[in-house]
C-alpha cells in the first residue's frame, strides 16, 4: 500500500508533465463505468491535471486491443511515465491505482 507521503509525490514537479493513460473497456458496462470514474477520480485529486486518459472501446477498436495484447477488461495501461505499466479490474482499490500510477 502506498503511503500518504508517496501520493503526494504525484503532484511534484519531478514526475512528468502529463501522464498518458489508456483506458481498455467494453462498452458502457457497469464494471467498465466504474473504472473509468475511478480512473478519473484519482487523477483529478492527486495528478492536478497533468494527465491524459483515452478510453477505447474493444468492440468498436478491436485491433487497439490485440495491439496493445488485452486480454481482461477494463485494463489501464501507463504510457507514460515509463516504464509502461498495466492494471486490470475497476480500480477501486485506490492505493493499487496510485502505486500503479506512481511506479517507476
Amino acid at each position: 500500500m502506498m503511503s500518504a507521503a508517496k501520493r503526494k509525490n504525484l503532484a511534484k514537479a519531478e514526475r512528468p508533465a502529463k501522464w498518458d493513460l489508456r483506458l481498455y473497456v467494453a462498452d458502457q458496462s457497469p464494471q467498465s463505468m466504474r473504472a473509468f470514474q475511478n480512473l478519473k477520480d484519482a487523477c483529478k485529486e492527486h495528478m492536478s491535471g497533468r494527465y491524459h486518459i483515452t478510453v477505447i472501446d474493444v468492440l468498436t477498436h478491436p485491433e487497439a486491443a490485440r495491439h496493445d495484447q488485452i486480454v481482461a477488461l477494463p485494463t489501464l495501461i501507463r504510457r507514460n511515465p515509463k516504464p509502461v505499466r498495466t492494471g486490470i479490474g475497476d480500480l477501486t482499490n485506490t492505493g493499487r491505482l496510485l502505486d500503479l500510477l506512481n511506479q517507476n
